[in-house]
């Protein structure tokens, strides 16, 4: 009975809970650190040490305090280093060194990763993980190099310190992080395009998950060979960048507070665009999203909650459930009997999947918003759903009322980001594990429904 319970404990699930719950631990410990802080800094309270780490490994980006200003060179790096953990992933990054060190992995070790990449075989686990491996180096140092020769020509200060803040963008921006090393986030490069266009490229390539990543190399981006997963969330990315982006130019071309200050209809298109990437989960900024307008903001709500895609650094109820759900409404409404797309049908319950991860993510912003409403009553109801969505979404963005939550609203937003990142996860991890046969068939009920 005792070596049951023991098992018990080491569940797949309960292992990545209690990975990211020391690694936080860890983050927050290292960040009260006297080394962790600026000379300007007179310390940090433990509220928002464990808010920092916890946004840094989650890869949110929601920050109480100026990461620019208030971090020492030391804070800044344990900070990226828990976006690169937060990003890569803890399970994964394990299996790494035990390939490395030990040249083997477990079965349990092997179960937590697939489940954590959703891999359907985790049968030749060490090659997966050599190619994700691979592929974030391979991709954070390309990162590298693009952003430390614009920073290094933009700015014209020491290369030093513009490798610095390459490496750190790069990292931040392929990992859907949104933390940077300037106090105005990228308000100062909203006209450059050199900054912008990378770290948009990064974005969207660590947000669209690696599954999709490594069967367009191996099918050589042969459109007829990729699975229905990467169909949508292709074309469903492509879709969301697209609307919003005509959406943002619609809504903010002429506020004052915003677009209406660029210079030129070019740099207003450009930011349009950078404004429909961002809400992926990445978290940059171009612009005061606190004077935007409630449509600019109510979109970018929706697109904090959809999310990136499967598999990847981002966060939200990811860019597949979404379409699923659009093609069940199709179909309910055009009184088909399945559900079909590219092709293909979708089964009952690919589509209960679907419906329980988008209820679960809506139910988290609902509940998150009163817990957090609660415990800082003076600030406005609109800007503590934004601040929710964000922090459920692991996107980052905010109003700009992060500094001023309570200490309680920042123990539990810390909560939801880890709600937000562990919560697909764990969720997916009890759908595939403990699926069971029903030994016996109810009749059927029809409850009015509308």
């Amino acid at each position: 009975m005792a070596n049951k319970r023991w098992t018990s404990w080491l569940h797949p699930t309960r292992l990545i809970i209690v990975a990211y719950l020391l690694l936080a631990a860890v983050g927050a410990l290292l960040l009260l650190l006297p080394i962790a802080v600026s000379g300007q800094s007179q310390g940090v309270s433990i509220d928002t040490a464990v808010f920092t780490a916890t946004s840094a490994l989650t890869v949110t980006g929601l920050a109480v305090v100026d990461t620019a200003t208030e971090w020492s060179r030391f804070g800044q790096v344990v900070i990226l280093g828990l976006i690169q953990l937060g990003g890569f992933g803890i399970t994964t990054f394990a299996s790494v060194f035990a390939v490395l060190v030990f040249r083997r992995l477990g079965l349990r070790a092997r179960l937590a990763t697939q489940l954590e990449q959703k891999q359907p075989d985790f049968g030749n686990l060490r090659s997966l993980v050599a190619r994700i491996a691979l592929f974030y180096v391979v991709v954070e140092i390309v990162g590298v190099v693009v952003l430390t020769a614009v920073f290094w020509r933009s700015d014209g200060g020491a290369f030093l310190t513009a490798l610095w803040t390459g490496t750190f963008h790069a990292i931040s921006a392929f990992n859907n992080a949104g933390f940077s090393t300037f106090s105005d986030s990228l308000v100062g490069y909203s006209g450059e395009v050199a900054v912008l266009a990378p770290v948009m490229l990064l974005v969207i390539v660590g947000g669209i998950g690696f599954p999709v990543v490594l069967e367009l190399v191996n099918t050589r981006w042969h459109y007829r060979r990729w699975s229905i997963h990467t169909r949508l969330t292709l074309a469903t990315t492509a879709v969301l960048l697209v609307g919003a982006t005509v959406g943002y130019a619609v809504l903010e071309w002429n506020n004052p507070g915003t677009f209406g200050t660029m210079g030129s209809g070019a740099e207003r298109a450009l930011n349009s665009v950078f404004a429909a990437v961002t809400p992926r989960t990445a978290g940059f900024n171009t612009f005061d999203y606190g004077q935007s307008g409630p449509g600019a903001q109510l979109l970018t709500s929706i697109l904090m909650l959809i999310g990136g895609g499967s598999a990847s650094a981002a966060g939200g109820i990811k860019v597949t459930t979404f379409a699923l759900l659009g093609f069940v409404i199709i179909a309910e409404l055009r009184s088909d009997r399945e559900v079909n797309t590219f092709g293909r049908r979708l089964s009952e319950a690919t589509q209960r999947q679907a419906l329980a991860v988008a209820l679960l993510g809506v139910g988290s912003v609902a509940l998150g918003t009163l817990a957090v409403a609660a415990t800082s009553p003076a600030l406005a109801m609109g800007d503590l759903l934004f601040e929710t969505v964000s922090a459920v979404g692991t996107v980052g963005l905010s109003t700009g009322i992060t500094p001023d939550l309570e200490p309680a609203s920042r123990f539990l937003m810390s909560g939801l980001m880890l709600l937000g990142r562990l919560g697909p996860v764990t969720f997916g991890t009890a759908l595939v594990l403990r699926r069971r046969q029903l030994l016996l068939r109810y009749p059927e009920g029809r409850p009015l429904i509308g």
